[in-house]
């Protein structure tokens, strides 16, 4: 061992709480053993590091000594296909360069009247659930998977999901969480092999990728549009070199940025909700910088929205929604003092890492606070979107959508905790609240509205 770590007999008391409950073990064994953890097992060598610039070191200073070719991504590969986000670099660094047009800064204006349209529809929707009474409970949860749906749908490939959103969303949820069972297995189940949860996954593939097909063929009828090109214009069209993708290829980049593209701000938005209920004097900064523009949320807005940024920005902190990210280190390294052999693999939470206290103070305190400045965002603990050459393409897209959003909904509603009712944080691929996020909502400034 290279690195202090549980015994074997530890490792195998605790394996039924590893699967159950990741986030506190991956605490516990880092509060036990410090920055660097190596885990009793044989193949492949597999080490926790928690260590910020740790971190850093293999995320970006020396990444091309690290692959993705782990468990983590094999099995998300069984949703997305080989996508931009499980691809190794080979197949990634084409692809990146192709669709990297359609998150240019200039391309993601159009992000905002997405989200207005779909803030909207959400808010008619709720206002019908009110009707004549003070409050309703609403699974948040459900209703952000919903609109995030409808903005990526429109924002990317220039199509209506809304009619969609709710199919779409639970096909999603119950894909990743048969990928996040098959990754906990302790031995691989083929893929083949038609099980209970196979056969699930088979299922909601298929709902995605009648999804990708109808967008797909509703373009090729269509293209020639007098339009900004976006996402799918630019998979579909050849290369500098006049190189077409596959169908397969094509379908792999849908789902990809369907799944992911939603999956994640979804996730933010819940849990800024549930954030914001524990501090309504948080909440009232935000609805007054908010009522400050006069209800003119559009892209020029965001620089006057730098409390609902920093809202958005610290519920990432302590509820990134890719909470781990796994590496396989492609030759002999060195990560914080610690020889990490070839083929080992590493493992990183987000989670831990913005909870360290040599990087934070009250870590585990909600403080929008400290990401007011630019001292916030350049921290080498903070990492909600990764760090170095994948870094996540779609994280200015995904912070001006979380961010409009959220000024959009607190502007026309108050919503607050449902007494005695506390969301557990389930870590699938994602981390979100188990059995969805029921929260009493009603209209801003109504009797029971306002606290």
């Amino acid at each position: 061992m290279t690195a202090p770590g549980p015994r074997g007999a530890a490792l195998l008391r605790s394996f039924g709480s590893m699967r159950r409950e990741p986030l506190d073990y991956l605490n516990q064994v880092w509060a036990a053993h410090g920055d660097v953890v190596q885990f009793p097992i044989p193949s492949p060598p597999t080490y926790l590091v928690t260590s910020p610039h740790g971190v850093r070191h293999v995320l970006q200073d020396n990444h091309r000594a690290y692959g993705k070719r782990t468990i983590q991504y094999d099995a998300l590969s069984l949703v997305t296909g080989e996508g931009l986000l499980t691809a190794d670099t080979e197949a990634w660094r084409p692809m990146r360069r192709r669709v990297q047009p359609a998150f240019h800064h200039e391309a993601t204006s159009p992000v905002a009247h997405h989200v207005s349209i779909a803030a909207q529809r959400l808010s008619t929707n709720w206002s019908a659930s009110i009707g004549l009474h003070h409050s309703t409970i609403i699974d948040v949860d459900l209703a952000m998977m919903e609109a995030t749906v409808d903005v990526v749908g429109a924002s990317l490939f220039g199509a209506d999901l809304s009619g969609d959103a709710r199919e779409l969303a639970d096909a999603t949820v119950e894909a990743l969480d048969v990928v996040v069972a098959r990754a906990r297995m302790p031995l691989p189940i083929p893929a083949w092999l038609p099980t209970p949860n196979t056969i699930r996954l088979h299922r909601q593939v298929q709902t995605l990728d009648r999804c990708v097909s109808s967008l797909v063929q509703e373009r090729r009828r269509v293209n020639g549009d007098d339009r900004s090109p976006d996402l799918l214009d630019f998979l579909l069209a050849e290369d500098s070199g006049g190189c077409l993708l596959s169908p397969e290829q094509v379908r792999n980049e849908v789902v990809t940025f369907l799944v992911a593209g939603h999956e994640t701000v979804a996730s933010a938005l819940s849990w800024a909700f549930w954030l914001l209920a524990q501090s309504p004097h948080w909440t009232e900064q935000v609805r007054t910088e908010v009522d400050a523009l006069g209800g003119q949320l559009t892209i020029d807005a965001l620089p006057r929205l730098p409390m609902t940024r920093a809202v958005v920005n610290e519920t990432l902190r302590l509820y990134p929604p890719a909470w781990v990210i796994t590496r396989r280190a492609l030759a002999e390294d060195v990560v914080a003092g610690h020889r990490i052999p070839q083929g080992a693999l590493v493992v990183m939470s987000p989670w831990l890492v913005h909870r360290h206290p040599d990087a934070w103070d009250s870590p585990e305190s909600f403080d929008p606070q400290r990401f007011l400045g630019e001292e916030g965002t350049s921290r080498a603990a903070y990492l909600p979107f990764g760090a170095g050459p994948r870094l996540c393409i779609g994280r200015d897209f995904a912070l001006v959508e979380a961010t409009l959003m959220l000024a959009h909904i607190l502007r026309a509603f108050d919503v607050r905790a449902i007494p005695g009712h506390t969301p557990r944080a389930v870590a699938s691929v994602t981390l979100r609240p188990e059995g969805g996020l029921p929260m009493l909502v009603s209209s801003a400034g109504a009797p029971s509205g306002r606290s």
